[in-house]
């Protein structure tokens, strides 16, 4: 008591000396503009000519109001959704891009809520857009399309610092969207593309080389066993006569072939 008197000082509780005696002289009607009702997700900072009563929120519950000395704010406690307006950012290697984003935060502490800020929803809310653009400017496109998770990480970090004061505490951040200019989506879809062409022929050529070692060591098989060149030779016109049946083929034997070759040499 002897605080309290020495907050609001003598001619303060005169005034509530005589807004108390004003409810018992009106008791009847009075009660029912003094007692307010303080929901479950609620609290109420109460001031007395000025001061936060008791220096914590009130409720949830019923609560007693003085008529002419006490006025109160309700706070509310449940989670709030922040949406962040795309924001045209640019990023660390000189992309133009379009982020928007969401924020989840609540109120932990009414009274810091109320006593600190003057209006703590929209201050979060300018706070998320400017940490959002600050944050993703120091980072390059390929970072923010691979890192979008803990780029929310660290954003939701460095909100929850900031807003501890003001009584926020921050849940959570996502990173809902990227929007990249059309002209950059063309490069970026001509430049893959023609990685994978890259690609495609390193993997050819490598299919080739080894194609070709495996026809050098057939090659060496087949100069080792004639036979084995006969029947290779069969083989291939057994397949022939198989597939293109409107095909006419001349077997000729292989040793006139091989004869051939050997009068060409001598000539």
């Amino acid at each position: 008591i002897a605080d309290r008197r020495e907050g609001i000082g003598v001619c303060g509780w005169i005034l509530v000396s005589l807004s108390f005696l004003l409810v018992l002289i009106t008791f009847p009607i009075s009660i029912w503009a003094c007692i307010k009702v303080i929901r479950e997700y609620e609290r109420a900072v109460v001031f007395r000519l000025g001061r936060i009563l008791s220096k914590k929120a009130k409720g949830p519950g019923l609560i007693l109001i003085l008529p002419c000395t006490d006025t109160f704010i309700k706070v509310d406690l449940r989670m709030v959704t922040c949406n962040i307006p795309p924001q045209e950012i640019l990023t660390k290697d000189a992309v133009t891009i379009q982020v928007d984003g969401v924020v989840y935060y609540r109120i932990h502490s009414a009274v810091s809520a109320v006593a600190n800020v003057a209006d703590v929803h929209s201050a979060t809310f300018f706070l998320a857009q400017t940490t959002l653009r600050n944050v993703l400017g120091t980072q390059s496109l390929a970072q923010l399309l691979a890192g979008r998770e803990e780029i929310a990480h660290s954003i939701q970090a460095i909100l929850d610092s900031a807003t501890e004061q003001w009584g926020i505490k921050v849940a959570r951040v996502e990173i809902k969207d990227v929007r990249i200019p059309v002209a950059m989506q063309r490069a970026m879809a001509a430049e893959a593309e023609a990685a994978r062409e890259a690609k495609a022929k390193v993997v050819a050529g490598e299919g080739e080389m080894n194609a070709s070692k495996a026809l050098k060591q057939a090659s060496m098989v087949l100069a080792e066993s004639p036979a084995g060149l006969q029947l290779r030779y069969l083989q291939t016109l057994t397949t022939l006569a198989a597939e293109n049946n409107s095909t006419i083929v001349f077997p000729l034997p292989v040793n006139m072939l091989e004869s051939l070759g050997m009068k060409n040499r001598g000539g």
